[in-house]
């Protein structure tokens, strides 16, 4: 068997709020309850499972996500309905751009819980 990534636990302050938050934005659909989890399910298979935990236990993680290009002017167009802050660097210092790193676009947003959210069109890659 290969190995893959099944799903990976994100702690939220809300995971109701923060799960359709991305879902919301990537048109995706939240499953349903499994146990103390609320899953995120992604094309690959990898699941986002949100939990409620308190403040003071959330670290910010990074999120990347590989969509089309017609998800991504769909993911774009529900950001900028929304009134969501995007930036094209993972610094946050250039508000309202996207980038157009390896031939793709992509931008990043926080979620409610203050993770770092991208989505970009082409995989980053070393090779020309």
């Amino acid at each position: 068997m290969s190995v893959e990534l099944n799903h990976t636990i994100v702690h939220s302050l809300d995971q109701e709020k923060s799960a359709h938050f991305l879902a919301d934005i990537l048109g995706l659909k939240v499953g349903p309850q499994l146990g103390p989890f609320l899953p995120v399910g992604t094309a690959n298979g990898v699941t986002l499972d949100f939990l409620t935990v308190p403040a003071e236990s959330i670290t910010m993680q990074h999120y990347a996500f590989l969509i089309s290009d017609e998800e991504f002017d769909a993911a774009f167009a529900r950001i900028e309905e929304a009134g969501i802050e995007y930036f094209d660097d993972p610094h946050a210092r250039r508000s309202g751009r996207i980038n157009h790193y390896y031939g793709g676009r992509g931008l990043y947003f926080m979620d409610p819980s203050g993770h770092a959210m991208e989505i970009i069109t082409r995989p980053y890659s070393n090779e020309e």
